[in-house]
Parts: structure tokens; C-alpha cells; sequence
């Protein structure tokens, strides 16, 4: 848990974390649970998921996401007893802007996000954000000028774009056209040989890419 550290908002503003729920109900090796509750008007302040999580609603009231990095806010609309999976995401803030009162059981499952057992294949991405026996769904995140290096694909995959940039994918024979990539641009690739994925682009680049595992060398 990140609660009482200090980040900084685009112009350099400090905010300290607070916890991702206020109560917490249940935790073991597997999953922790906490109570979320804002009557209208009410925020639960900055905070940053390490765990993919699903959100059931008890009591529903719109709400609105609000993101440190400036992003455009999402709003949110839960009906009682619906569940919602979400994967890790970056640091961001709920506001009940409803006329009722919200609560909800936010379920952190631990054994996924920065907990997720190691995959036996080369990584294809940062770190894995959800998986079951028929697919894996990676995070990569590259600042200007990173690049995730020497990695190979064993299953044809889908990429989304989060936040995009120029990139670029180096292979044996050379670098690769460079690809501007934007929010929501989504690309389908076959398998194929050791790679580099570079952002050449002013901009933080983010994706989720999706294996297809039930395809490619599982079968």
C-alpha cells in the first residue's frame, strides 16, 4: 500500500496518498477487501491501485474519477449488486456527485498486478494485470526515450492504447516504421522474433496488451 506517500501533479504540486478505501474488512494471501463510502459531495482522495480490483455496489450514486496526471475525468454510474473489474491505473481521486449516498466492497485481488507470479515465457510487458488459462493482459508503460527490450511473442495479441506517443518496434533486422499511436487506437500482431518496443514520440506511451493464449504455442 502507497498511503502516506508523496507524489507531484504535472506542475509540481505535492499530494500525499490516502488509502484506496476507508475501512478494511478482509485480507489474507489472496484478496483484501474495503469498504468505500462518500455521501454527495464527498471524495475518496488521491490514491493508486497496485492490484487489479472489483468494485460491488451496495448503494448507488454517480460519481466522477478525477486523474493526478490530468487526464479528462470519467464519470461513473453503479447499479446495486453490479460488479465492476478494473485493472491497476494510474493515481486519481472518486467524488460522489450524486444526490445519495455511495458505498460499495472494493476487492483487491492480491495474487495479480505487482504480486503476479512470475510468467515462464519472456515478458512481454511490465507487469500482468489480469490472466486466466485462455488470456493475459500486460501493462506497459514507457516514458520518452524507454523502451521494453529483447522480448518475444509466443501468442498473437491485441494492443490498446491508455495514453499514446510515437513508437517504434526494433527487431533483428532493424528498426521498424515508427507508428503514431493514440488513446483508444487498437492493433492486432501475430507472433514473431526477439523485439524492442521504443516510444521515440515527447510523450508517455501506456497500453494493455492482451495475449491470446488459447491460440499461438498453447494449443
Amino acid at each position: 500500500m502507497t498511503a502516506g506517500t508523496t507524489v507531484h501533479a504535472p506542475d509540481g504540486t505535492p499530494v500525499v496518498l490516502a488509502e484506496i478505501g476507508q475501512t478494511e474488512l478482509l485480507v489474507n494471501d489472496h484478496v483484501r477487501v474495503w469498504e468505500v463510502a462518500l455521501e454527495p459531495g464527498e471524495s475518496q482522495p488521491w490514491h493508486l491501485h497496485h492490484h487489479p480490483y472489483l468494485v460491488v455496489n451496495l448503494e448507488a450514486s454517480p460519481g466522477r474519477m478525477d486523474w493526478l496526471d490530468g487526464a479528462p475525468p470519467r464519470f461513473v454510474n453503479e447499479y446495486v449488486g453490479g460488479v465492476i473489474f478494473r485493472p491497476t491505473s494510474p493515481v486519481h481521486m472518486l467524488t460522489n456527485v450524486g444526490p445519495t449516498r455511495y458505498r460499495n466492497r472494493l476487492v483487491e485481488l492480491l495474487d495479480l498486478g505487482e504480486r503476479a507470479a512470475p510468467v515462464p515465457a519472456e515478458p512481454v510487458g511490465h507487469h500482468v494485470v489480469f490472466e486466466t488459462d485462455l488470456v493475459r493482459a500486460w501493462e506497459i508503460v514507457l516514458d520518452p526515450g524507454a523502451s521494453l527490450a529483447g522480448h518475444r511473442h509466443r501468442h498473437p495479441h491485441v494492443v490498446i492504447t491508455l495514453d499514446g506517443s510515437d513508437t517504434r518496434i526494433d527487431t533483428t533486422d532493424g528498426p521498424g516504421p515508427v507508428e503514431t499511436e493514440a488513446p483508444g487506437d487498437v492493433r492486432y500482431r501475430k507472433p514473431g522474433g526477439l523485439q524492442t518496443l521504443v516510444n521515440v514520440g515527447p510523450t508517455r506511451y501506456r497500453s494493455r496488451l492482451i495475449e491470446l493464449k488459447y491460440l499461438g504455442e498453447n494449443r
